[in-house]
């Protein structure tokens, strides 16, 4: 079974696809492939980068309980 990579590997991959589309050398089916790919590797970062917020988005009152945390601008 494959382990789950982790945001920074994701990017990583996201990246290198990024890449490899821009240079052009990829033939129609292997694009359509890596950006099919690339497009859940987005996917998952947004999903992680969501999750992340709403955890960072509440903070331990003094009781323990939690409780939302907004900025005020």
């Amino acid at each position: 079974m494959e382990k789950e990579r982790t945001f920074e590997e994701n990017l990583v991959e996201l990246e290198n696809i990024v890449k490899e589309l821009e240079a052009g050398n990829v033939d129609l089916d292997k694009a359509i492939e890596r950006y099919s790919e690339a497009m859940k590797l987005a996917k998952a970062c947004s999903d992680k980068l969501n999750s992340a917020t709403e955890k960072v988005n509440q903070i331990l009152k003094e009781n323990g309980a939690l409780e939302d945390f907004e900025i005020e601008e």
